[in-house]
Protein backbone atom coordinates (compact mmCIF):
# COMPACT_ATOMS: atom_id res chain seq x y z
CA UNK A 1 0.00 0.00 0.00
CA UNK A 2 1.12 3.95 -0.83
CA UNK A 3 0.31 4.67 3.16
CA UNK A 4 2.80 1.84 4.21
CA UNK A 5 5.45 3.58 2.50
CA UNK A 6 8.48 2.26 0.28
CA UNK A 7 5.92 2.47 -2.83
CA UNK A 8 7.14 3.18 -6.88
CA UNK A 9 6.49 6.72 -7.95
CA UNK A 10 3.11 7.02 -8.66
CA UNK A 11 2.25 8.19 -12.16
CA UNK A 12 -0.24 11.04 -11.43
CA UNK A 13 -1.10 13.81 -14.31
CA UNK A 14 0.21 17.09 -13.37
CA UNK A 15 -2.13 20.04 -12.27
CA UNK A 16 -2.70 22.25 -15.02
CA UNK A 17 -0.38 24.72 -12.56
CA UNK A 18 2.70 22.92 -11.86
CA UNK A 19 5.90 24.95 -12.62
CA UNK A 20 8.91 23.85 -14.27
CA UNK A 21 10.46 22.59 -11.14
CA UNK A 22 9.28 19.05 -12.06
CA UNK A 23 12.16 18.99 -15.32
CA UNK A 24 14.54 21.80 -12.83
CA UNK A 25 17.89 21.15 -14.38
CA UNK A 26 20.22 21.19 -11.19
CA UNK A 27 23.19 23.14 -11.88
CA UNK A 28 24.92 21.31 -8.83
CA UNK A 29 23.62 17.80 -8.99
CA UNK A 30 24.69 15.08 -6.55
CA UNK A 31 26.45 11.70 -8.30
CA UNK A 32 24.85 9.60 -6.78
CA UNK A 33 20.98 9.62 -4.79
CA UNK A 34 21.58 8.49 -1.25
CA UNK A 35 18.53 6.02 -0.80
CA UNK A 36 16.24 4.69 1.90
CA UNK A 37 16.57 1.39 3.53
CA UNK A 38 15.95 -1.29 1.09
CA UNK A 39 14.80 -3.41 4.27
CA UNK A 40 11.30 -3.80 5.75
CA UNK A 41 10.53 -1.73 8.92
CA UNK A 42 10.88 -3.56 12.10
CA UNK A 43 7.89 -3.56 14.83
CA UNK A 44 8.49 -0.51 17.28
CA UNK A 45 8.48 -0.69 20.85
CA UNK A 46 4.65 0.19 21.94
CA UNK A 47 3.95 4.21 22.38
CA UNK A 48 1.12 4.33 23.29
CA UNK A 49 -0.37 3.50 27.11
CA UNK A 50 -2.64 0.37 26.96
CA UNK A 51 -5.82 2.61 28.50
CA UNK A 52 -8.68 0.65 29.62
CA UNK A 53 -12.24 1.45 28.71
CA UNK A 54 -13.56 4.80 30.61
CA UNK A 55 -16.22 4.91 33.08
CA UNK A 56 -19.47 6.30 31.38
CA UNK A 57 -19.51 9.28 33.46
CA UNK A 58 -15.83 10.21 32.28
CA UNK A 59 -16.87 9.09 28.52
CA UNK A 60 -19.09 12.13 28.72
CA UNK A 61 -17.33 14.65 30.24
CA UNK A 62 -14.47 14.21 27.50
CA UNK A 63 -16.64 14.25 24.77
CA UNK A 64 -18.18 17.29 26.07
CA UNK A 65 -14.82 19.04 26.51
CA UNK A 66 -14.07 17.61 23.49
CA UNK A 67 -17.29 19.36 21.42
CA UNK A 68 -16.11 22.72 23.04
CA UNK A 69 -12.97 22.60 21.37
CA UNK A 70 -14.70 22.10 17.52
CA UNK A 71 -16.96 24.74 18.10
CA UNK A 72 -14.10 27.16 18.53
CA UNK A 73 -12.30 25.63 15.75
CA UNK A 74 -15.65 25.64 13.79
CA UNK A 75 -15.85 29.74 14.63
CA UNK A 76 -13.06 30.73 13.56
CA UNK A 77 -12.93 28.40 10.41
CA UNK A 78 -16.07 29.83 9.45
CA UNK A 79 -15.26 33.42 9.61
CA UNK A 80 -11.83 32.30 7.88
CA UNK A 81 -13.94 31.01 5.04
CA UNK A 82 -15.93 34.49 4.79
CA UNK A 83 -13.40 36.19 5.52
CA UNK A 84 -9.93 35.43 4.33
CA UNK A 85 -10.53 32.29 2.14
CA UNK A 86 -7.58 30.91 0.20
CA UNK A 87 -5.20 33.42 1.71
CA UNK A 88 -2.49 33.06 4.63
CA UNK A 89 -4.07 34.20 7.86
CA UNK A 90 -7.22 35.82 9.07
CA UNK A 91 -7.03 39.01 11.05
CA UNK A 92 -9.20 38.02 14.03
CA UNK A 93 -10.30 40.92 14.90
CA UNK A 94 -10.59 43.50 11.97
CA UNK A 95 -11.75 40.04 9.60
CA UNK A 96 -9.26 41.41 6.88
CA UNK A 97 -6.46 39.08 5.69
CA UNK A 98 -3.07 38.57 5.73
CA UNK A 99 -0.41 36.83 3.31
CA UNK A 100 2.62 36.05 5.56
CA UNK A 101 3.33 32.83 4.03
CA UNK A 102 3.53 33.47 0.12
CA UNK A 103 -0.37 33.81 -0.11
CA UNK A 104 -0.87 30.11 -1.21
CA UNK A 105 -3.45 29.67 1.62
CA UNK A 106 -1.79 28.46 4.68
CA UNK A 107 -4.32 28.51 6.96
CA UNK A 108 -5.91 26.29 4.39
CA UNK A 109 -3.29 23.44 3.86
CA UNK A 110 -2.96 23.71 7.58
CA UNK A 111 -6.12 22.66 8.30
CA UNK A 112 -7.20 19.92 6.08
CA UNK A 113 -6.44 17.32 8.82
CA UNK A 114 -7.54 19.07 11.62
CA UNK A 115 -11.35 19.12 9.24
CA UNK A 116 -10.66 15.35 8.75
CA UNK A 117 -9.66 14.37 12.38
CA UNK A 118 -12.98 16.80 13.75
CA UNK A 119 -14.94 14.80 11.27
CA UNK A 120 -15.87 17.68 9.21
CA UNK A 121 -15.72 15.75 5.78
CA UNK A 122 -18.27 18.38 3.98
CA UNK A 123 -15.71 21.29 4.90
CA UNK A 124 -12.79 18.50 4.41
CA UNK A 125 -13.75 18.15 1.14
CA UNK A 126 -14.42 21.27 -0.02
CA UNK A 127 -10.96 22.29 1.28
CA UNK A 128 -9.05 19.92 -0.81
CA UNK A 129 -11.07 21.16 -3.94
CA UNK A 130 -9.53 24.68 -2.69
CA UNK A 131 -6.18 23.24 -1.53
CA UNK A 132 -5.20 21.04 -4.86
CA UNK A 133 -6.70 24.64 -7.17
CA UNK A 134 -3.74 26.70 -5.44
CA UNK A 135 -1.20 27.64 -7.92
CA UNK A 136 2.52 27.87 -6.92
CA UNK A 137 3.36 29.99 -9.53
CA UNK A 138 6.04 31.66 -7.97
CA UNK A 139 5.11 35.08 -10.08
CA UNK A 140 1.83 35.14 -8.11
CA UNK A 141 3.86 34.70 -5.09
CA UNK A 142 2.84 37.49 -2.23
CA UNK A 143 6.84 37.11 -1.26
CA UNK A 144 9.44 37.24 -3.77
CA UNK A 145 11.76 35.00 -1.02
CA UNK A 146 10.15 32.27 1.11
CA UNK A 147 10.84 30.61 3.90
CA UNK A 148 11.59 27.16 3.31
CA UNK A 149 11.75 25.72 6.36
CA UNK A 150 8.14 27.48 6.70
CA UNK A 151 6.37 26.33 3.31
CA UNK A 152 7.67 22.95 3.93
CA UNK A 153 6.44 21.92 7.38
CA UNK A 154 2.97 23.88 6.81
CA UNK A 155 2.59 23.34 3.06
CA UNK A 156 4.44 20.43 1.85
CA UNK A 157 3.30 18.70 5.66
CA UNK A 158 -0.26 19.46 5.19
CA UNK A 159 -0.33 17.65 1.62
CA UNK A 160 1.79 14.81 3.03
CA UNK A 161 -0.81 13.97 6.09
CA UNK A 162 -4.09 14.64 4.07
CA UNK A 163 -2.97 12.40 1.99
CA UNK A 164 -2.05 9.60 4.55
CA UNK A 165 -5.15 10.18 6.35
CA UNK A 166 -7.54 9.68 3.62
CA UNK A 167 -5.90 6.05 3.21
CA UNK A 168 -4.46 7.44 0.10
CA UNK A 169 -7.75 7.78 -1.75
CA UNK A 170 -7.13 11.00 -3.00
CA UNK A 171 -4.35 11.38 -5.61
CA UNK A 172 -4.80 14.85 -5.57
CA UNK A 173 -3.19 15.59 -2.56
CA UNK A 174 -0.11 13.57 -3.58
CA UNK A 175 0.26 15.19 -6.82
CA UNK A 176 0.26 18.70 -5.03
CA UNK A 177 2.37 17.32 -2.80
CA UNK A 178 4.53 16.19 -5.88
CA UNK A 179 4.91 19.58 -7.13
CA UNK A 180 5.67 21.43 -4.21
CA UNK A 181 8.18 19.02 -3.62
CA UNK A 182 10.14 19.80 -6.74
CA UNK A 183 10.01 23.64 -5.81
CA UNK A 184 11.32 22.75 -2.64
CA UNK A 185 14.22 20.28 -4.21
CA UNK A 186 15.47 23.44 -5.88
CA UNK A 187 16.52 25.05 -2.88
CA UNK A 188 19.02 22.46 -2.83
CA UNK A 189 20.33 23.40 -5.87
CA UNK A 190 24.05 24.25 -4.31
CA UNK A 191 27.41 23.41 -4.99
CA UNK A 192 27.51 21.77 -1.43
CA UNK A 193 23.70 20.50 -1.54
CA UNK A 194 22.80 22.59 1.62
CA UNK A 195 20.41 24.81 0.98
CA UNK A 196 18.96 27.83 0.56
CA UNK A 197 16.76 28.52 3.48
CA UNK A 198 15.37 31.86 2.35
CA UNK A 199 15.15 31.45 -1.83
CA UNK A 200 13.30 33.10 -4.59
CA UNK A 201 11.74 30.38 -6.25
CA UNK A 202 11.42 33.76 -9.08
CA UNK A 203 15.57 33.43 -9.38
CA UNK A 204 15.58 30.41 -9.57
CA UNK A 205 13.31 29.55 -12.67
CA UNK A 206 14.95 32.79 -14.23
CA UNK A 207 18.11 30.41 -13.72
CA UNK A 208 19.42 32.95 -11.59
CA UNK A 209 22.41 31.29 -9.47
CA UNK A 210 22.15 31.32 -5.44
CA UNK A 211 23.76 30.16 -2.38
CA UNK A 212 23.42 29.01 0.89
CA UNK A 213 23.72 31.95 3.01
CA UNK A 214 27.28 32.39 4.87
CA UNK A 215 25.17 33.01 8.41
CA UNK A 216 21.94 30.74 9.00
CA UNK A 217 19.91 28.91 11.81
CA UNK A 218 19.59 25.25 12.19
CA UNK A 219 16.21 24.74 12.56
CA UNK A 220 15.75 26.34 9.27
CA UNK A 221 18.60 24.19 7.36
CA UNK A 222 17.91 20.88 9.60
CA UNK A 223 14.29 20.41 9.84
CA UNK A 224 12.86 19.39 6.87
CA UNK A 225 13.99 15.32 7.15
CA UNK A 226 10.35 14.13 8.46
CA UNK A 227 8.43 15.83 5.39
CA UNK A 228 11.20 15.27 2.47
CA UNK A 229 11.53 11.11 3.54
CA UNK A 230 7.98 10.44 3.68
CA UNK A 231 7.63 12.13 0.19
CA UNK A 232 10.12 9.54 -1.23
CA UNK A 233 8.16 6.54 1.14
CA UNK A 234 5.36 7.47 -0.48
CA UNK A 235 6.57 7.83 -4.34
CA UNK A 236 9.89 6.21 -4.33
CA UNK A 237 11.59 8.77 -5.73
CA UNK A 238 15.08 9.37 -3.60
CA UNK A 239 15.74 12.85 -4.81
CA UNK A 240 13.80 14.21 -1.47
CA UNK A 241 15.44 11.59 0.79
CA UNK A 242 18.62 12.24 -0.75
CA UNK A 243 18.44 16.45 0.01
CA UNK A 244 18.25 15.51 3.35
CA UNK A 245 20.42 12.83 4.30
CA UNK A 246 23.02 14.53 3.11
CA UNK A 247 22.43 17.32 5.92
CA UNK A 248 21.63 14.83 8.38
CA UNK A 249 25.33 12.79 7.93
CA UNK A 250 26.93 16.40 8.03
CA UNK A 251 25.26 16.40 11.48
CA UNK A 252 26.60 13.36 12.72
CA UNK A 253 30.37 14.21 11.81
CA UNK A 254 30.03 17.75 13.60
CA UNK A 255 28.19 16.44 16.52
CA UNK A 256 30.87 15.76 18.69
CA UNK A 257 33.12 18.91 17.19
CA UNK A 258 30.93 21.35 18.65
CA UNK A 259 31.72 24.15 21.77
CA UNK A 260 29.26 21.07 23.87
CA UNK A 261 29.96 17.86 22.27
CA UNK A 262 26.53 16.53 21.73
CA UNK A 263 24.94 19.66 20.60
CA UNK A 264 24.65 22.38 17.73
CA UNK A 265 24.81 25.52 18.31
CA UNK A 266 21.96 27.87 17.20
CA UNK A 267 23.87 29.42 14.22
CA UNK A 268 25.18 27.79 11.50
CA UNK A 269 26.90 28.30 8.50
CA UNK A 270 25.13 26.92 5.66
CA UNK A 271 27.78 28.41 3.00
CA UNK A 272 30.45 26.31 4.22
CA UNK A 273 28.42 23.55 5.99
CA UNK A 274 29.63 24.05 9.35
CA UNK A 275 27.29 23.20 12.25
CA UNK A 276 30.06 23.84 15.04
CA UNK A 277 31.45 27.51 15.46
CA UNK A 278 28.62 29.19 17.34
CA UNK A 279 29.14 29.43 20.92
CA UNK A 280 25.36 30.02 21.80
CA UNK A 281 23.16 26.91 22.59
CA UNK A 282 18.94 26.31 23.50
CA UNK A 283 16.75 23.49 22.30
CA UNK A 284 14.26 26.73 21.53
CA UNK A 285 13.71 29.45 19.12
CA UNK A 286 15.99 28.98 16.15
CA UNK A 287 16.70 25.33 17.12
CA UNK A 288 13.75 23.58 18.14
CA UNK A 289 12.98 21.51 15.37
CA UNK A 290 16.42 19.87 13.91
CA UNK A 291 15.90 18.43 17.74
CA UNK A 292 12.71 17.17 17.98
CA UNK A 293 12.96 15.51 14.73
CA UNK A 294 15.75 13.38 15.43
CA UNK A 295 13.38 10.77 17.20
CA UNK A 296 10.39 10.99 14.97
CA UNK A 297 12.56 10.43 12.42
CA UNK A 298 13.56 7.39 14.63
CA UNK A 299 9.69 6.41 14.48
CA UNK A 300 9.24 7.01 10.54
CA UNK A 301 12.00 4.86 9.38
CA UNK A 302 10.63 2.06 11.29
CA UNK A 303 13.00 0.84 13.09
CA UNK A 304 15.85 0.10 10.39
CA UNK A 305 19.43 0.37 9.70
CA UNK A 306 19.04 4.48 9.05
CA UNK A 307 17.15 5.19 11.71
CA UNK A 308 19.40 4.21 13.74
CA UNK A 309 21.85 6.76 13.36
CA UNK A 310 18.41 9.23 14.38
CA UNK A 311 18.76 7.46 17.29
CA UNK A 312 22.00 8.07 18.42
CA UNK A 313 21.65 11.84 17.43
CA UNK A 314 18.74 12.23 19.46
CA UNK A 315 20.23 10.50 22.42
CA UNK A 316 24.31 12.29 22.15
CA UNK A 317 22.02 15.66 21.87
CA UNK A 318 19.50 14.32 25.23
CA UNK A 319 22.38 13.69 27.41
CA UNK A 320 24.07 16.71 26.55
CA UNK A 321 21.19 18.86 27.05
CA UNK A 322 20.23 17.39 30.54
CA UNK A 323 24.02 18.25 31.77
CA UNK A 324 24.16 22.13 30.15
CA UNK A 325 20.52 23.29 29.45
CA UNK A 326 17.98 21.50 31.89
CA UNK A 327 17.20 23.78 34.83
CA UNK A 328 15.19 23.21 38.38
CA UNK A 329 13.60 26.67 38.91
CA UNK A 330 12.96 27.34 42.15
CA UNK A 331 9.40 28.52 42.76
CA UNK A 332 6.85 29.23 45.67
CA UNK A 333 5.74 25.75 45.87
CA UNK A 334 9.00 23.75 45.65
CA UNK A 335 7.42 21.92 42.60
CA UNK A 336 9.99 19.40 41.36
CA UNK A 337 9.99 20.88 37.94
CA UNK A 338 12.18 21.09 35.02
CA UNK A 339 12.70 24.27 32.28
CA UNK A 340 15.70 24.18 29.42
CA UNK A 341 17.06 27.33 29.52
CA UNK A 342 20.27 28.51 26.72
CA UNK A 343 23.68 28.30 27.68
CA UNK A 344 26.70 30.32 26.20
CA UNK A 345 29.79 27.88 25.86
CA UNK A 346 33.33 28.14 24.29
CA UNK A 347 34.02 24.42 25.70
CA UNK A 348 32.35 22.85 28.24
CA UNK A 349 34.38 23.62 31.18
CA UNK A 350 32.91 27.40 30.13
CA UNK A 351 29.48 26.63 30.22
CA UNK A 352 27.47 29.37 31.59
CA UNK A 353 23.41 28.87 31.80
CA UNK A 354 20.92 31.99 31.23
CA UNK A 355 17.62 30.72 32.97
CA UNK A 356 15.83 31.93 30.52
CA UNK A 357 12.62 29.68 29.25
CA UNK A 358 10.47 30.09 26.24
CA UNK A 359 6.65 29.09 25.09
CA UNK A 360 8.94 27.24 22.25
CA UNK A 361 10.92 24.48 24.33
CA UNK A 362 7.12 23.50 25.60
CA UNK A 363 7.54 20.82 23.21
CA UNK A 364 10.62 19.07 24.60
CA UNK A 365 8.18 17.08 27.16
CA UNK A 366 6.40 14.88 24.64
CA UNK A 367 10.11 14.91 22.32
CA UNK A 368 11.79 13.10 25.52
CA UNK A 369 8.66 11.27 26.14
CA UNK A 370 8.18 9.77 22.57
CA UNK A 371 12.20 9.40 22.24
CA UNK A 372 12.09 7.51 25.67
CA UNK A 373 9.66 4.91 24.64
CA UNK A 374 11.10 4.33 21.37
CA UNK A 375 14.58 3.77 22.42
CA UNK A 376 13.24 2.43 25.92
CA UNK A 377 14.50 4.84 28.15
CA UNK A 378 12.53 5.47 31.23
CA UNK A 379 14.54 8.56 31.99
CA UNK A 380 13.65 10.43 29.10
CA UNK A 381 10.23 9.72 29.97
CA UNK A 382 10.34 11.19 33.79
CA UNK A 383 12.71 14.12 32.41
CA UNK A 384 9.60 14.64 29.93
CA UNK A 385 7.16 14.94 32.58
CA UNK A 386 9.43 17.05 34.45
CA UNK A 387 9.93 19.54 31.82
CA UNK A 388 5.80 19.23 30.95
CA UNK A 389 5.07 20.11 34.34
CA UNK A 390 7.48 22.99 34.56
CA UNK A 391 5.27 24.26 31.34
CA UNK A 392 1.99 23.59 33.22
CA UNK A 393 3.32 26.01 36.35
CA UNK A 394 3.90 28.55 34.00
CA UNK A 395 0.51 28.46 33.31
CA UNK A 396 -1.13 27.86 36.65
CA UNK A 397 0.83 30.43 38.25
CA UNK A 398 0.41 33.71 35.63
CA UNK A 399 -2.77 36.19 36.38
CA UNK A 400 -4.47 35.01 33.31
CA UNK A 401 -3.53 30.90 33.40
CA UNK A 402 -1.36 31.31 30.13
CA UNK A 403 2.41 30.99 30.06
CA UNK A 404 4.72 34.05 28.76
CA UNK A 405 6.74 33.96 25.50
CA UNK A 406 9.92 34.27 27.14
CA UNK A 407 10.82 34.48 30.90
CA UNK A 408 13.33 34.28 33.47
CA UNK A 409 13.54 32.34 36.73
CA UNK A 410 16.15 31.47 38.96
CA UNK A 411 17.85 28.42 39.03
CA UNK A 412 18.74 26.28 41.95
CA UNK A 413 21.89 25.35 42.91
CA UNK A 414 20.79 21.56 43.18
CA UNK A 415 18.25 19.40 41.52
CA UNK A 416 17.68 17.71 44.71
CA UNK A 417 17.60 20.64 47.38
CA UNK A 418 16.15 23.55 45.86
CA UNK A 419 13.54 24.92 49.11
CA UNK A 420 11.97 28.67 48.35
CA UNK A 421 12.91 30.56 50.73
CA UNK A 422 10.24 33.65 50.42
CA UNK A 423 12.05 36.39 52.53
CA UNK A 424 15.00 36.06 50.32
CA UNK A 425 13.12 35.72 46.82
CA UNK A 426 11.49 39.35 47.71
CA UNK A 427 14.62 40.44 48.71
CA UNK A 428 16.73 40.03 45.77
CA UNK A 429 13.53 40.03 43.14
CA UNK A 430 10.68 41.84 44.72
CA UNK A 431 7.10 40.62 45.23
CA UNK A 432 5.77 40.94 41.52
CA UNK A 433 5.12 37.26 39.81
CA UNK A 434 6.83 35.49 42.14
CA UNK A 435 8.40 32.91 40.58
CA UNK A 436 9.84 34.72 37.82
CA UNK A 437 12.65 37.27 38.02
CA UNK A 438 12.14 38.92 34.72
CA UNK A 439 8.96 38.27 32.32
CA UNK A 440 10.97 39.79 28.75
CA UNK A 441 7.95 38.90 26.20
CA UNK A 442 4.45 38.25 27.99
CA UNK A 443 2.70 37.96 24.50
CA UNK A 444 0.43 34.57 24.56
CA UNK A 445 0.44 33.53 20.96
CA UNK A 446 -1.48 30.88 20.80
CA UNK A 447 1.30 29.07 20.85
CA UNK A 448 0.85 24.72 20.87
CA UNK A 449 3.90 23.61 22.42
CA UNK A 450 2.31 22.88 26.07
CA UNK A 451 -0.79 21.20 24.87
CA UNK A 452 1.31 19.18 22.47
CA UNK A 453 3.62 17.73 25.67
CA UNK A 454 0.65 17.17 27.87
CA UNK A 455 -0.99 15.66 24.83
CA UNK A 456 1.69 13.40 24.59
CA UNK A 457 2.40 12.29 28.17
CA UNK A 458 -1.07 11.63 28.85
CA UNK A 459 -0.55 9.41 25.32
CA UNK A 460 2.92 7.93 26.73
CA UNK A 461 1.82 7.35 30.17
CA UNK A 462 -1.97 7.15 30.50
CA UNK A 463 -2.16 9.83 33.06
CA UNK A 464 -5.92 10.89 32.82
CA UNK A 465 -4.99 13.87 35.20
CA UNK A 466 -3.44 15.94 32.66
CA UNK A 467 -6.51 15.86 30.85
CA UNK A 468 -8.30 17.90 33.51
CA UNK A 469 -5.35 20.07 33.19
CA UNK A 470 -5.48 20.41 29.50
CA UNK A 471 -9.22 21.63 30.27
CA UNK A 472 -8.12 24.37 32.22
CA UNK A 473 -5.19 25.44 29.57
CA UNK A 474 -7.95 25.17 27.11
CA UNK A 475 -10.28 27.67 29.17
CA UNK A 476 -7.80 30.19 29.91
CA UNK A 477 -6.93 30.38 26.29
CA UNK A 478 -10.37 30.81 24.86
CA UNK A 479 -11.55 33.52 28.12
CA UNK A 480 -8.58 35.79 27.06
CA UNK A 481 -8.24 35.33 23.52
CA UNK A 482 -11.64 35.24 22.13
CA UNK A 483 -12.84 38.01 19.29
CA UNK A 484 -16.35 37.37 17.52
CA UNK A 485 -14.28 36.10 14.84
CA UNK A 486 -12.29 33.78 16.19
CA UNK A 487 -9.39 34.09 18.93
CA UNK A 488 -6.78 36.74 18.80
CA UNK A 489 -2.97 36.46 20.42
CA UNK A 490 -2.72 38.16 24.24
CA UNK A 491 -0.38 40.81 24.52
CA UNK A 492 0.64 40.15 27.64
CA UNK A 493 0.23 37.15 30.16
CA UNK A 494 0.91 39.40 33.11
CA UNK A 495 -1.42 42.28 32.43
CA UNK A 496 -4.60 41.13 30.17
CA UNK A 497 -6.18 44.74 30.67
CA UNK A 498 -3.54 45.19 27.52
CA UNK A 499 -5.76 43.51 25.22
CA UNK A 500 -5.32 41.44 22.02
CA UNK A 501 -3.48 41.80 18.86
CA UNK A 502 -5.00 41.34 15.64
CA UNK A 503 -3.03 37.87 14.71
CA UNK A 504 -3.93 34.39 14.71
CA UNK A 505 -1.71 32.00 12.68
CA UNK A 506 -2.13 29.11 10.91
CA UNK A 507 -1.13 26.91 13.46
CA UNK A 508 -3.92 27.40 15.79
CA UNK A 509 -5.75 25.65 13.87
CA UNK A 510 -3.57 23.38 12.46
CA UNK A 511 -1.31 22.23 15.70
CA UNK A 512 -2.82 23.70 19.32
CA UNK A 513 -6.93 23.00 18.72
CA UNK A 514 -5.88 19.83 16.71
CA UNK A 515 -3.66 18.39 19.98
CA UNK A 516 -6.52 20.23 22.41
CA UNK A 517 -9.24 17.81 20.50
CA UNK A 518 -7.59 14.61 20.38
CA UNK A 519 -6.41 14.52 24.24
CA UNK A 520 -9.94 14.39 25.00
CA UNK A 521 -11.05 11.94 22.35
CA UNK A 522 -10.39 7.69 22.40
CA UNK A 523 -6.99 6.98 22.34
CA UNK A 524 -7.10 4.95 18.91
CA UNK A 525 -7.83 8.21 17.53
CA UNK A 526 -4.72 9.12 15.75
CA UNK A 527 -2.69 6.54 17.72
CA UNK A 528 1.09 7.44 18.45
CA UNK A 529 1.51 3.90 17.50
CA UNK A 530 0.62 4.16 14.00
CA UNK A 531 1.57 8.07 13.25
CA UNK A 532 4.23 10.31 14.02
CA UNK A 533 3.75 14.28 14.40
CA UNK A 534 5.96 16.93 12.44
CA UNK A 535 6.54 20.09 13.87
CA UNK A 536 3.35 21.24 12.65
CA UNK A 537 1.24 18.26 14.09
CA UNK A 538 0.79 17.20 11.14
CA UNK A 539 0.21 13.49 11.50
CA UNK A 540 2.38 10.85 9.14
CA UNK A 541 1.65 7.27 8.91
CA UNK A 542 4.26 5.06 10.29
CA UNK A 543 5.25 2.75 7.83
CA UNK A 544 4.79 -1.15 9.44
CA UNK A 545 7.22 -4.21 8.85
Amino acid sequence: MWCQGFSVRLNLIGASNILAFSEHRNACPPVSLLILPSERPSPLPQIQHAFEASLSETSALLARRQEEVKKVFQRGWTSYKQNAWLSDELAPMTGTSKDTFGGWGATLVDSLDTLWIMGLKAEFEEAVTAAVSIDFNPAKASLETINVFETTIRYLGGFLSAYDLTECKDARLLDKAVELGDMIYASFDTPNRMPVTRWSPQKAVKGTNQYPAKEGIIAEVASSSMELTRLSQLTGDMRWFDAIQRITNVLDKQQNKTKLPGLWPVGCSPLSADFTNDSTFNLGAMADSAYEYLPKMYALLGGTQAAFQYGRLYRNAMDTAMQYLFFRPMVPDNADILISGETNAQDPSSASLDAEGQHLTCYLGGTLALGGRLLSNETHIEIGRKLTDGCIWTYQNTPTGLMPEIFRMEACKSPFNCKFDFKQWISDHGSQHIGFTLVRDGHYRLRPEAIESVFYLYRITGDRKLQDTAWEMFQAIEKHTHTDLANASLRDVMQPELGNEDSMESFWFGETLKYFYLIFSEPDLISLDEFVFNTEAHPFRIPRP
